[in-house]
């Protein structure tokens, strides 16, 4: 097996697609907040005063970073494309933000907790573990590599 398949390697089920469409939606969403000022968000500016003011300097680069790796991993998965490599990527930024912003509110989302993260952050090792799935464009160029 080519390491092309390795990487993109979709598998044969349909839980990758029940996975990767919600969670992709959530990701864009959320990096549209931080990098376009979308849905009630507050663009790069506003949301790297805010990480600096946490300790994550620069602030704009960390919310430049954290937004991107959000608004086009969240795309990734919505496509199946890169399953693997986005599901990484955002695992990673979820794992930042839980230890950073959210563990010390506790568990649930009502006080800031680090609820919502661990949901995020469980549905993107999934990914990361059992790939895209059906129906993704990592099937279709996996399968041009056979």
């Amino acid at each position: 097996m080519s390491l092309i398949n390795r990487i993109i390697n979709p598998g044969t089920h349909w839980s990758g697609l029940a996975l990767r469409l919600p969670l992709g939606i959530l990701f864009v969403a959320h990096g549209a907040q931080k990098l376009f000022g979308w849905f009630g968000g507050y663009g790069l500016e506003g949301t790297g005063q805010w990480m600096a003011s946490i300790g994550l300097e620069p602030g704009f680069l960390m919310a430049l970073l954290a937004g991107s790796a959000e608004f086009f991993g969240g795309v990734a998965l919505i496509l199946g494309l890169l399953t693997r490599p986005a599901a990484l990527v955002l695992a990673l930024t979820m794992l930042v933000a839980i230890f950073s912003v959210h563990i010390g509110n506790g568990l649930f989302m009502s006080n800031n907790g680090y609820e919502f993260g661990l949901a995020l952050l469980a549905g993107t090792v999934a990914l990361l573990l059992s790939g895209a799935g059906r129906l993704s464009l990592d099937a279709a160029i996996g399968n041009r590599f056979e």
